[in-house]
Order: structure tokens, then sequence, then C-alpha cells
């Protein structure tokens, strides 16, 4: 069975050992390079970037595809936060699973009958594209075809499931042969015609061209001369955030509920949006999606049919496709100039800064949004970025940072879980050794999977970890000031919430640690010392715990106990009146 996942490309096991996989563990230190983490989560979540790398074509040569090793019980239980992530960004996952031997499976109606025995298939199933036990061997041609699925559409993971006297058995030997030749299982799918969009495009007054994450990087930096060459405004979704640089002339952000104030602000202006590779989820499209896009149309163009059926946002036209084959079909197209919209647009950028003045910085503490474009200066044309997945680090990152073409950004904002970065970091260190990982997380996210420090030491990856050290979680901080009045409850060291010194915490993992000065910290010998090594170092970034976090969408407690938000353009705080009516030019009584 390795032997036939290296003949489909794959080459790295995510693990943590345990007794109901000694089977398969044993076959996969034959056959792949093995990467022990110290939790399953983590395991789950290192391969999930690892493929990511891969698909984005910066993986280093002789790096392929990586799948993941638990055991069974607690082993998948564990795993499951990470397999969730993978199912809600549609990323590529092969999940094998120990399991008990057959004859001691649990019946219906028993819970459990053999040690440490759990149903994995039915925890598994909801967030999987297939979940399956094995309580026989497949052949080599069903097997593959079943991993396949991982990738084959709109990615997901597979979860299979092996008992331990299942991983035992001997196959018949005409199964044992591994072609040499990786079966592929390519799934043929109609090339649309995207004349009749171009058409709508060259005939529009304010069109925006948004790049999702269904658009493959490399097919996105193959594209990326003619993109240049559009006079058409071109957005990226977080997902999408490194399809397109931000040094780009016709480049205008990344609009989001917690997205780029100028970026949000021309999104909502266009008159005809065009959404590749992009499912315009509530981040997308704003909580009050009945406001998005008040004064134009939506064209959606998403792999799956369930996407474009959804209520939310309403759509003028949906196309089923591949988003790499409708974005390479519409290029050949001529889209038509639109000099006073892209006039507009650059105006509206230069008005609103990413930094804003609105946000107070204490004394002695490094204001988040300037320290994260300050690091954006600094970093290398092919570094990969990782910017955690939820918290005040996470939004900060995506409204702040300015990505470059040629570097990567991975995050897993579908689940938006904290613990995440860390994880994350290390599955982009192992495949791509050659650039430098950077990761950015706030301490309370960090602290969920600290433990990872001893993988990232163990195997000395080229990783700089940047800590966003507030003493708690910022973003409930903040929740909690705004709706009840400031009456905190377990989100910081005050209410209750422990954290460590981590001076003595990289001591202890023989990992140096440096703390930034809010004077001048990039050129700080120390620092660039540790910056340029390319071994792990972890930098310490003071943010007071009343740092204020803006622009940022706003809610209120409606009389009926529910919430309402701001439309996507009224970002708090409001900005000046004249300035509102400059910004605002083309939405007249929409606004």
């Amino acid at each position: 069975m390795l032997l036939w996942l290296k003949s489909e490309g794959f080459t790295h096991c995510y693990f943590v050992a345990g007794g109901n996989i000694m089977h398969l563990l044993n076959s996969a230190r034959l056959q792949m390079v093995c990467i022990p983490t110290v939790h399953e989560v983590a395991s789950v979540i290192a391969a999930e970037h690892h493929n990511a790398t891969l698909n984005s074509g910066t993986a280093e040569e002789g790096v392929g595809r990586a799948f993941v090793l638990v055991t069974a019980g607690p082993g998948l239980t564990n795993a499951l936060t990470g397999l969730a992530g993978a199912w809600l960004e549609s990323r590529e996952l092969l999940l094998l699973g120990g399991q008990v031997k057959v004859v001691d499976l649990a019946p219906p109606a028993l819970r459990q009958l053999g040690i440490q025995e759990v149903d994995g298939v039915a925890l598994a199933s909801p967030l999987c594209k297939r979940s399956l036990c094995l309580r026989e061997p497949l052949d080599r041609p069903s097997f593959l075809a079943t991993v396949a699925l991982s990738w084959q559409g709109r990615p997901g993971p597979v979860f299979l499931e092996l008992p331990l006297d299942v991983q035992a058995q001997q196959v018949p030997e005409a199964w044992a042969a591994a072609a040499e030749d990786p079966s592929g299982f390519a799934t043929a799918r109609a090339i649309p015609d995207m004349a009749p969009v171009a058409a709508r495009i060259a005939a529009a007054q304010r069109p925006v061209l948004l790049i999702g994450g269904g658009v493959s990087r490399p097919c996105a930096q193959r594209l990326e001369s003619v993109l240049q060459s559009l006079s058409v405004p071109v957005m990226t979704t977080w997902n999408g955030a490194d399809r397109y640089g931000s040094e780009h002339s016709n480049y205008f952000g990344r609009p989001n509920t917690w997205g780029q104030r100028y970026s949000n602000v021309l999104l909502q202006q266009s008159d005809l949006l065009l959404a590749l590779g992009t499912r315009l989820g509530l981040q997308q499209t704003g909580f009050n999606w009945q406001a998005f896009m008040p004064v134009g149309d939506v064209i959606q163009v998403d792999i799956d049919p369930a996407e474009l059926a959804k209520p939310n946002p309403q759509l003028s036209e949906a196309i089923e496709a591949d988003a790499d084959a409708a974005l390479s079909q519409l290029l050949s197209h001529d889209l038509g100039q639109h000099p006073e919209w892209m006039s507009f647009c650059h105006q509206v950028k230069a008005l609103l800064p990413l930094s804003e003045s609105c946000n107070a910085t204490t004394e002695g503490y490094l204001n988040p949004y300037d320290m994260v474009m300050d690091l954006a200066s600094i970093c290398g044309d092919a570094d990969h970025i990782v910017p955690c997945s939820s918290g005040s680090a996470f939004t900060v990152m995506m409204q702040a940072f300015q990505l470059r073409q040629g570097q990567t950004m991975l995050t897993n904002k579908g689940l938006a879980s904290m613990g995440y970065g860390l994880s994350a970091a290390i599955g982009v260190a192992f495949a791509d050794r050659r650039h430098r990982t950077v990761l950015v997380e706030g301490d309370g996210g960090f602290s969920q999977n600290l433990q990872e420090l001893a993988t990232v030491v163990v195997n000395d990856l080229n990783l700089k970890i940047f800590l966003f050290c507030n003493e708690g979680y910022a973003s409930i901080r903040m929740t909690q000031k705004n709706y009840f009045d400031g009456a905190y409850v377990g989100c910081d060291v005050l209410s209750g919430l422990g954290f460590p010194d981590w001076m003595l915490l990289g001591q202890a993992y023989g990992l140096p640690v440096h703390s930034l000065s809010a004077e001048g910290w990039s050129d700080d010998s120390v620092f660039l010392e540790l910056w340029e090594r390319p071994s792990p170092a972890l930098f310490l970034v003071s943010i007071h715990p009343e740092q204020t976090y803006f622009p940022k969408i706003s809610s209120r407690i409606s009389a009926q106990g529910g919430m309402e938000s701001n439309p996507l353009h009224r970002m708090t705080p409001d900005l000046p009146a004249e300035l509102a009516l400059g910004v605002y030019r083309y939405l007249g009584s929409a606004d």
C-alpha cells in the first residue's frame, strides 16, 4: 500500500506513533520521509500546509505529497480539528488511521469492544469526501481511486481506517506491484466559454476581478503578465492572497469582513464583480450580505454547484467551472479600458492607508500595523508567510502585510481555530527548506500548540516566529469590552488566563528568543543575525493589552437579541464627512 502511495507522488508521512498503526508505521519508515510530531492535530495541520505548499509550486525538488498516520481512539479524535480545517478550506489531505482488529470491532449498539476503539469512520464522515473502514485490503486501482478523491474536483480530506489485522495481511503478489507512472485519475471538465463574460466586463463602467484560492498559484503565476496589462482592478481573497502581488499597479487589496478599508470601499462601488474560485462566504461578503455589491452585479465561477446555489450573495450569473480554466479562457479576450475607474481606485487607495492613526499605541509598545508593514519590507522575495488563523495577529497580518509576487501566504481562515499557526508553519518549512518560513501568531493561539516547538528545534527548521505578546486573547478581550462593558473573563492574565515566561520557554527548548524593541527593531544587529541564520528563532513583539484594532466592521445587538452588521464599506471608525464624500463617489443613495 505504501508503495502504491509512493507511485502517486507521496514522499512524506506526518505521524504520532501508536500501537494500532504499528504495521503501517513500520512500512512507512521504509518508503517515506517520516516526521513525528508531539500531537496528532499538529500532524494533520502540518500535512495540510505541506500539500498546499507543494500545490503552490514552491516545494523544493524531490518533495511530494504528504499523508498523515494516526492511531485508533484518541489518535483519531485528536486529529479531528485538523481534518475540519482541511475540509472547510478545500485542501488535499489523506488521513490513515489505525483501528482494533476486525474481530474486536464493536457491533451496533455496543459502545466499545476493542481497546481504544471508537467509530472513526462515523466521526470523520462529515469532514471528508470519503470515510471508509477497510475490513479487508483493497486492490491497487480501488485504493488509489479512493485516495485520488482528495484532489479531484473540489479538494478535501479522505480518511481510511485500517484495522490492525488488515494492516498485517499479505496481499496477493499481483496486487503488490506498483506501477512506475502515477495513475493520475484526472477528471476532465468542460472549458467554459468566457467570451460573454469578457464582453460584460468590457462594457462595464467599474468592473473588478476577484481572484480566490480556487485559482491555483501556478496558474496565476503563469498569467501574471496578462493580469498586469489589464485596465481592470484585480483583488484577491485571503486564500488567494499570493496569486497576485501587491506591487502591481492594478492590484487593489484583499476585501473581507476584516479586510483592507480601501479595498472594501472600492469593491462596494463596482458595477460588475467577477469572482473566480471563491465561494463568496460571509467573511467575503460581510455578515450583512444583503448589502454586498449594492450598485453592481456579481458573476461567480466555482467548481462546486452547491456554492453557486446557496442564497447568499445574490448572483447575476453562476458558472460551474474550474477556476484555472475559466481565468485562462477569460484572459484570451479583450476586457476593455477603464481609465476613469482605475484613476479613482488609485485615489481611494492613496487616501485610505493600511495603518490608521485612530489606533492608539502606548509608548514602549509596538504598533502592530506598523510592525507588520515593516516586516513585509524585509521579507525575502521567496519567503513563505504564515499569518496564523484567527485573532488580532491574524487580522492585522491580512490587513497590513503587503505580499509580493513570488512569496506565498497560507492560512486556514474557514475554521479560524487558535493554535493553527505553528503546526502550519512546520508543514510549510518541511516542504521547502531552501527558503525562510515566517510565522506571525498571538500568544493566546500559540499557547494551544506550543509543544510543537520541540518539532521545530529537533529538525532545525528555517522558521522565524513573531509572537504578539499582549497577555491574552485580544479579539475576545475586545468583544467583551464592546458588548459587555469590559466584564472580562478568561481572556487575559488578570481574568485567570496563564502564560509562560517566553524567554525561559525558549531556553527549555534550546530556541533563541529575542525581544523586539519599539525603537528600530528591524535594524537591530541581534535581530538581523537571527533573521538571516537558516535556523529557528522566536521574536517577542510587545503589544499593549488595550491596543485597538481598527478598521473593523461593527455589529450591534438588535432589539430582538440578534446581531446587525454594517456593510463592507462602512468600517469603524466612520470616515470624516468630507473624506467619505470623496471615496464613496459611486454609492449614492446606497450608502
